[in-house]
């Protein structure tokens, strides 16, 4: 299930039972379209047991779902719909920027995270990011193409769009079987290619969004992207 809550149900207050899941778009396009959603909840100390807050993120449905435990630390917790996760990176980058914090503190590690214009980074270690397959097609239409392959591996299918400039086109699919068959951007996965190819990237994942990447000093690597506020701006759960 999607969590999005359309506008109508919003003026008409179907969404103001609890406030306390806030949603924003990371990665989006530089029009501001696209993104891949994620939700927050800025006050972790509502849903305090793993079991609730993993019954929560597979109510609402997106990739992530953020759940903060110390705002001042930036200190948080990651799940999808059906697992927990000691690191991802989407959801690194959007808490970041909803927070206005120097760092977030994940089970994986410190993750540093600054502003820069309209663009939010967090620096993180490829080693975070394990468990996703790398796989290289000759060219963008290809990758364009795919059919969602079958569950049971994680797949980041990519291809240079212009190799000199480092442009990639790249399509991210799960294969948790947790109902999210195609990823829009995928940060982690991000940071594995990254690794790999040990350069800056411009890559163009799903359907429009936008990640930028850069290798850094220490084994760091930056991630960076937009995230805007879709409207609504929070979603409520009962």
């Amino acid at each position: 299930m999607n969590a999005r809550v359309n506008e109508e149900e919003f003026e008409t207050g179907v969404a103001d039972v609890h406030h306390g899941v806030d949603v924003v778009r990371v990665f989006c396009a530089p029009d501001g379209r696209y993104g891949n959603e994620l939700g927050v909840v800025r006050d972790g100390s509502r849903v305090a047991a793993r079991a609730d807050r993993q019954a929560l993120a597979a109510k609402l449905g997106f990739s992530e779902t953020v759940f903060v435990d110390d705002p001042e630390r930036g200190a948080i917790d990651i799940y999808t719909p059906t697992a927990r996760l000691p690191f991802a990176g989407y959801p690194c980058v959007g808490t970041a920027w909803l927070l206005d914090v120097p760092e977030l503190v994940t089970d994986a590690g410190v993750v540093e995270a600054r502003q820069d214009g309209e663009f939010s980074w967090i620096a993180a270690r490829a080693d975070w990011a394990s468990g996703r397959t790398l796989r290289r097609y000759a060219s963008a239409a290809e990758v364009e193409a795919l059919a969602v392959p079958p569950a049971g591996e994680w797949v980041y299918a990519w291809a240079w769009e212009d190799e000199a400039a480092g442009r990639v086109r790249a399509r991210g699919f799960p294969g948790r079987g947790d109902g999210i068959v195609e990823d829009e951007a995928t940060g982690a996965a991000a940071l594995a290619l990254t690794h790999e190819l040990g350069r800056a990237l411009n890559i163009t994942q799903g359907r429009g969004s936008q990640l930028l990447t850069a290798p850094g000093p220490d084994d760091l690597i930056e991630l960076g992207g937009r995230v805007t506020f879709p409207r609504p701006p929070s979603l409520a759960w009962t």
